[in-house]
């Protein structure tokens, strides 16, 4: 995984700018879970953005394991943490989450550790686990799991590459899915997922561009990872 770094990067271009990636980074999007037929708003949060609804109740519970500066004034929340009404009116809450980022080592490393664990491990082993090979291949996987929880069920099936480990070609698979992707954020009835194909956009670049080590410059919104 000698571009693991350079992955990295790129997602965090992705998620908040900057290839370091902003671990204080705090957006509200809505794309939540369904409540009376429409999605909610949600706090998203770090260096490469877990959500409110999905897992920042993990990564609080591990900050206030490792004892981090403001653990006890987490612990006040980590219970409403995935429950609604969301926190995202409570100013308090935001600030904090913003103070031990800015703060605290504690909570940079942990970041560091539970994207790791809960993003980019599950990504490797799916990665790993359908025999693919390439950098590239790599980063297009892992941006799945950041982006959307892992590989859509549903995206799969509207082409016809199978993965190398059932036989199929890992160049035209990873193609066509992106190119599946694309289409399908692109035409998303969600507005804000329609202006993400700036991901799927930099991913057909870099097959354009027959980058599949990664080994060249990558350029995405305005920003040069090397």
């Amino acid at each position: 995984m000698k571009m693991k770094s350079k992955i990295i990067r790129i997602i965090n271009v992705f998620e908040t700018g900057t290839p370091d990636g902003e671990y204080d980074s705090i957006a509200v999007y809505k794309d939540g879970p369904v409540i009376k037929g429409e999605k909610i708003y949600q706090i998203t949060y770090g260096r490469s953005q877990t959500t409110e609804f999905g897992n920042l109740r993990r990564l609080i519970e591990l900050y206030i394991e490792r004892n981090g500066i403001y653990a006890d004034e987490f612990k006040t929340y980590v219970k409403r943490i995935g429950k609604t009404p969301s926190l995202r009116h409570d100013p308090d809450f935001k600030e904090l989450l913003k103070r031990a980022a800015r703060h605290d080592d504690i909570m940079r490393t942990t970041q560091d550790e539970f994207f790791d664990i809960y993003y980019f491990q599950p990504a490797y082993i799916w990665f790993n686990g359908h025999e693919f090979e390439t950098s590239l291949s790599l980063l297009v996987i892992y941006d799945s799991f950041i982006h959307s929880g892992g590989i859509l069920d549903f995206l799969r099936k509207r082409f016809p590459e199978r993965p190398p480990v059932n036989g199929g070609d890992e160049k035209k698979w990873i193609s066509q899915y992106v190119q599946t992707r694309h289409d399908w954020l692109r035409t998303h009835r969600i507005k804000a997922l329609q202006k993400t194909i700036y991901r799927t956009r930099t991913f057909l670049e870099q097959i354009e561009n027959n980058n599949w080590d990664l080994s060249q410059t990558v350029n995405t919104n305005g920003v040069a990872v090397p």
